[in-house]
C-alpha cells in the first residue's frame, strides 16, 4: 500500500491511498469465486459457470463489491499507518468509485483529528496558583440552621377569631379561576396553604397583597387578564377572574430552643451537641464548596494558557447535545398536540440557542481536549473499583438503588459505558491538576 498524507490545516489531513495491483487482483478473483459458488447461470451447474459469463454479467456488481471490501480494510491500514485518530472521516461515495482488476486502485480520505496539544506547566515547580478563598462557618449560620429546623419541627395553630393577615401568618384558601362565569379547568384549589410575605405565585399570580388585612370568611376577586397571544387560543384576549376565599387563618409556633428540642431532632442529648453537629456538617459543606470553587480556578487558568485550534465538528456535536438538553429542559411539560404552532417556535428556538450557547460549546470542548491531553501525559486510568465506587455515590445522590444506575450505564452499551469511563478520567484529571496547585497565603 502506498500512503500520501497532505495537511489541510491544523486539524485535517487529506490520506491518499494506493491498493497494490496484486491486492486488487486478489479481491476481484475471491469476489468471483463466492459468485460462482452462488449464482444460477442456465445451462450450468453451481460452481461450473464460466468466469468470462459472469464477468460479462455481473461486472458492476463485483465491481462494488470489490470497492466496499478494500476501501474500509485500507483506510484502517492508512490510519494506522498515518498516526492519526480521525473525528470525521469524509470518503468519496463508494458506489462513484471505480476499480480495475489488473491496475492498483487509488482513493482519497479527508479526516479531521484531535489537535497535538502542547500542555503548559501545570504542576511543580511551576505549578497553577490559586486565589483563596478565606470563607469560614460563622455563628451566623449555625442559628440560622438551628432556626430553620424550628420551622421545620413548627406547628400551624388557629389565631384568635376577627385577626387580620400580615406578613408572617399563614392564610389557609379556596381558590378557583372562572372565564366569563365559568369555572376554567384545572384552577380549582382547596386547603392550600399560602405563607403570607412569601410571594409565592398561585396559578401564575401572587396573591399576598390583596390578602393582607383579609380575615377568615373573607373572599376577593382578582381578574387576570391574558395577552392575545396566549399560547391556548381559549383564552387568549380574555380575562380570569381568580376566587379566593380565606377559609383560615393561622400563625406558626415555633419550639424552644433547649435540649428537649435537640432530642426531637434525632439522636442529640443536647443543644450544645446539635449545634456542634450543625457546624460540622456546615463546615463539610463548606469545604465541598471551596473545592468546587477552587476547580472552577483551575479550568479557567488551564483554558487561559492552551491555545489550538478545535475540531468544528466536536463543537457541533455538543452544541446539538446541548440544544437538547435546554429544549427538553424548557419544554419537558409545555407540549400540546393540539398546538400547531409549536414546532415552528420550536424551530426558532433552536435556532435562537445555536447561537447562544456556541460559545459554551466550544469551551467544553476545549476543556476536554486539554484534560484528555493530561490524562494521557499522566497515564491516568480508572479501575473497577472506582467505576463502582462513582455508580455507588451517583445512586446515593440520586435516592436510588445501585444496580438501577448500574442498568442504566450498561443500557447504553459500549459506547455509553466508555463515554462513563471517560467523563470519570477527565475528573480525575482535574483533581490531579487541582490536588498540584499552590493556594496564594
Amino acid at each position: 500500500m502506498k500512503l500520501e498524507m497532505t495537511e489541510l490545516g491544523p486539524v485535517k489531513r487529506s490520506l491518499k491511498i494506493e491498493v497494490p495491483e496484486e491486492a486488487v487482483k486478489s479481491e476481484f478473483q475471491k469476489v468471483y469465486a463466492q459468485l460462482r459458488r452462488e449464482a444460477k447461470i442456465p445451462g450450468f451447474r453451481p460452481g461450473k459457470a464460466p468466469i468470462a459469463l459472469l464477468e460479462k454479467r455481473y461486472a458492476d456488481l463485483v465491481e462494488q463489491d470489490v470497492v466496499q471490501r478494500l476501501v474500509p480494510d485500507y483506510y484502517q491500514r492508512a490510519v494506522k499507518e498515518a498516526g492519526v485518530v480521525p473525528i470525521l472521516v469524509d470518503i468519496p461515495p463508494l458506489e462513484r468509485m471505480k476499480v480495475k482488476s489488473n491496475s492498483p486502485f487509488t482513493f482519497t480520505a479527508t479526516v479531521e483529528i484531535k489537535p497535538t496539544i502542547q500542555l503548559g506547566d501545570y504542576r511543580p515547580p511551576n505549578p497553577i496558583s490559586l486565589k483563596r478563598d478565606a470563607r469560614t462557618v460563622t455563628d451566623e449560620q449555625v442559628e440560622k440552621a438551628l432556626q430553620s429546623l424550628r420551622e421545620q419541627h413548627a406547628e400551624l395553630d388557629v389565631v384568635t377569631e376577627g385577626t387580620a393577615l400580615r406578613d408572617g401568618l399563614h392564610a389557609v384558601l379556596s381558590i378557583e379561576g372562572f372565564v366569563e362565569d365559568q369555572p376554567l379547568e384545572g384552577t380549582q384549589k382547596k386547603g392550600h396553604l399560602l405563607h403570607i410575605g412569601s410571594k409565592s405565585p398561585i396559578l401564575g399570580v401572587e396573591l399576598d397583597e390583596f390578602l393582607i388585612g383579609k380575615q377568615a370568611g373573607d373572599m376577593i376577586e382578582i381578574p387576570q387578564p391574558f395577552p392575545d397571544n396566549h399560547p391556548d387560543s381559549h383564552l387568549a384576549g380574555k380575562t380570569m377572574v381568580l376566587k379566593v376565599t380565606v377559609d383560615a387563618v393561622k400563625e406558626q409556633k415555633l419550639p424552644e430552643l433547649d435540649d428537649e428540642f435537640a432530642k426531637d431532632c434525632g439522636e442529640y442529648d443536647s443543644l450544645e451537641q446539635l449545634k456542634t453537629t450543625i457546624n460540622t456538617q456546615l463546615d463539610n459543606f463548606l469545604k465541598q464548596d471551596l473545592e468546587e470553587g477552587y476547580k472552577d480556578q483551575v479550568i479557567e487558568r488551564l483554558l487561559q494558557m492552551h491555545h489550538f485550534e478545535i475540531p468544528e465538528v466536536l463543537i457541533e456535536r455538543e452544541l446539538q447535545t446541548l440544544i437538547r438538553q435546554k429544549m427538553l429542559k424548557n419544554h419537558r411539560h409545555a407540549h400540546r398536540e393540539d398546538d400547531v404552532e409549536e414546532p415552528l417556535r420550536l424551530q426558532e428556538e433552536a435556532k435562537r440557542l445555536q447561537q447562544e450557547l456556541h460559545p459554551e460549546a466550544k469551551r467544553r470542548v476545549k476543556l476536554s481536549l486539554i484534560l484528555d491531553a493530561i490524562v494521557q501525559k499522566e497515564g491516568l486510568h480508572i479501575s473497577e473499583d472506582e467505576v463502582s465506587a462513582e455508580i455507588q455515590k451517583l445512586a446515593t445522590s440520586l435516592k436510588l438503588p445501585v444496580g438501577e444506575i448500574q442498568r442504566m450505564v450498561e443500557a447504553g452499551g459500549q459506547g455509553a459505558q466508555e463515554e462513563f469511563r471517560e467523563r470519570m478520567k477527565a475528573e480525575k484529571a482535574l483533581q490531579f491538576v487541582y490536588q498540584n496547585a499552590v493556594i496564594q497565603g
